[in-house]
């Protein structure tokens, strides 16, 4: 456990990197601490937290940053959030594809680092279903979700279907389906098979396997925003290495989906820091997240991507009105 003197000399140090992105020495840490210790103490001070793991010497300077490590601890005891209510502009209610966009270019402009959203998990009920032939054996599959959601897939079929036959197995599953969820939709018509025309069986289950994989497809997606920015940030523009895998982890996003999976099942804003773990895969990065409901439910995860010398307090502030005007938008007020 540090004492009360090693705490406050860590949290000047790492607020004084964070301000400055210069490695912080003695002197420095003397005048901005308010404490009347002679620089040797502080050295001291300095080399014990050092040895513990919290703070590092890098060797082209006498001066110490902190660690990942030092960062987590202040984040978890030391950090004071900014009091008082951050403007932002208002999202407003749109359909859930828009506010997300939205969303994600919010928090890469509030915070001038990297926007993330994870777009709403939802079940795969359908509303409506609509068949449009576009050429022979081509069509469209046209599946309208109970909150307005739209997802268009070609269909790409053994048979020709007539315009009547189309409008035959839509029909039949609006009327025997809706407000059902795909899957369900799926095992019921494996029942009802015998009952159905052949031809237009084969139709309406090609129909619900391809309506499955567009549901699971749109329940996967992420928005990133503002991914630019970090090439302005000094410690991604000095190490092109760590550029190149932060821009890795954008562009796979299998990773970023996982994290903001984490960050969906606690409560309020989460911070994760690249270094400490193989969550974050990217040393010098950091994560503030947090999740977003509709109607009281938790369905999904924004956050902010950017440098581990970040101003938290601030992005903390960002993070949570960013999560609450999303699930104001998408909750009541949905058009």
């Amino acid at each position: 456990m540090l004492d009360d003197r090693a705490r406050l000399l860590l949290k000047t140090l790492i607020e004084r990197y964070i301000a400055d992105g210069q490695p912080v020495g003695s002197r420095t840490l003397s005048r901005a601490s308010g404490l009347d210790l002679s620089p040797a103490t502080i050295r001291n001070v300095m080399s014990d937290l050092e040895e513990i793991g919290l703070i590092a010497s890098p060797h082209t300077s006498a001066g110490r940053v902190p660690t990942a490590r030092g960062y987590r601890l202040f984040v978890d005891t030391m950090l004071t959030a900014q009091q008082g209510e951050m403007e932002a502009p208002a999202l407003t209610p749109d359909q859930p594809q828009k506010v997300i966009a939205n969303a994600a270019q919010l928090l890469s402009n509030l915070s001038h680092f990297v926007g993330v959203v994870m777009a709403p998990r939802r079940s795969s009920v359908f509303k409506h279903i609509e068949f449009l032939r576009l050429s022979e054996r081509r069509l469209l599959l046209i599946i309208v979700a109970p909150d307005g959601d739209v997802q268009n897939r070609v269909l790409f079929t053994d048979s020709d279907y007539t315009a009547s036959e189309l409008q035959e197995a839509s029909n039949y599953l609006n009327a025997n389906f809706s407000g059902m969820a795909i899957e369900q939709v799926r095992a019921r018509l494996h029942h009802e098979v015998d009952r159905l025309r052949g031809e237009i069986a084969k139709l309406m289950q090609a129909a619900v396997q391809v309506g499955s994989e567009a549901m699971s497809q749109a329940q996967d997606e992420v928005v990133i925003s503002g991914e630019r920015n970090l090439l302005a940030v000094t410690d991604f523009s000095s190490d092109m290495n760590q550029l190149r895998r932060a821009f890795d982890l954008f562009e796979q996003k299998t990773q970023l989906m996982r994290l903001l999976d984490v960050s969906s099942e606690a409560e309020g804003v989460r911070i994760f820091i690249g270094g400490e773990s193989q969550t974050v895969p990217v040393e010098d990065l950091s994560v503030v997240s947090a999740p977003y409901e509709v109607d009281g439910q938790v369905v999904g995860t924004l956050g902010v991507i950017g440098p581990t010398r970040m101003p938290y307090d601030r992005m903390i502030q960002i993070v949570d009105i960013t999560s609450r005007l999303v699930s104001n938008a998408l909750s009541s007020g949905k058009p």
